[in-house]
């Protein structure tokens, strides 16, 4: 396969994979190609992303890497579908990189789960609330840019309704509830939003209120994408520099980890949906 001007986080991903299985066999490049009979600069650049692989050869790979995990091998093998027009696409050269990967994370993930402490869930956001975060970009973004970056966060939520629509579990902190971003009617419809879709059967919505006290991670965004294997989970953190993607085990295990420290201090779901009514009441 010829080598890739750019390649995706998903693309980096599989070779990040492939770069593990190596090394748990402890092989180099070298080694490697010698073995399975594949120049070792080629093994370099799947590894880094660069060249694409099929998913025959990444069989080949983990058979010669003596890896036996035939549901990991079967997700890797996946990662190589063949490159087919998606409709996050239609926002390349548009919206920066990073949008389009979080698109293509959610859109592979088999569930989803995230926490959020002054903004709310952007799956969640109703178009006048995304608007009005979007507006305080900085630097500043055109109208149009604003405009671009909401119909792809909007076109991001299909996700929630699709025909088999993905597991979404957001914990919320009551200070992004109570944030008055756009004013008290945008807010009150933005929670009422939320509060309808925590109905539905895929959607969790839970609420971490101010009495919970001190949390993990509290100066952070955290989603985290689960993978058709525990190995190809991945973790997205949102900064003010942009995302960042994060799939080393032991980071995985650290941001599961608050995770479930945060659910344990926030409100059940029910209790969590009662709560967000009675914000929207006037």
């Amino acid at each position: 396969m010829p080598p890739r001007s750019t390649a995706t986080v998903r693309q980096q991903r599989l070779g990040a994979e492939l770069r593990k299985l190596r090394e748990r066999a402890g092989l180099n490049s070298r080694e490697a190609g010698q073995k399975l009979g594949v120049n070792p600069a080629r093994i370099s650049n799947i590894e880094a992303g660069r060249f694409g692989v099929s998913a025959d050869r990444v069989r080949t790979f983990a058979l010669g890497y003596d890896c036996a995990d035939e549901p990991y091998i079967d997700a890797l093998a996946a990662m190589t579908t063949g490159r087919s027009r998606n409709w996050w696409d239609d926002y390349r050269d548009i919206l920066p990189p990073v949008l389009l990967d979080l698109s293509e994370m959610e859109e592979h993930a088999t569930a989803l789960r995230t926490v959020q402490f002054t903004h709310l869930p952007g799956l969640l956001q109703i178009p006048d609330y995304a608007r009005v975060i979007f507006q305080q970009n900085v630097p500043a973004l055109s109208p149009p840019s604003v405009e671009h970056r909401l119909s792809h966060r909007i076109k991001r939520q299909g996700v929630l309704y699709a025909d088999t629509p993905t597991p979404y579990a957001a914990i919320i902190h009551e200070a992004a509830l109570r944030m008055q971003f756009g004013g008290a009617e945008i807010m009150r419809r933005q929670l009422a939003h939320i509060a309808e879709m925590s109905e539905r059967e895929n959607v969790t919505v839970r609420v971490l209120p101010f009495a919970a006290g001190i949390f993990p991670g509290a100066g952070q965004t955290v989603a985290i994408a689960k993978g058709p294997h525990p190995e190809l989970d991945t973790v997205q953190l949102d900064t003010e520099h942009g995302s960042e993607f994060l799939y080393a085990e032991a980071q995985l295990m650290k941001y599961r980890t608050i995770m479930s420290r945060l659910e344990s201090q926030s409100l059940d779901a029910p209790t969590s949906r009662d709560f967000i009514h009675s914000l929207i009441a006037p």
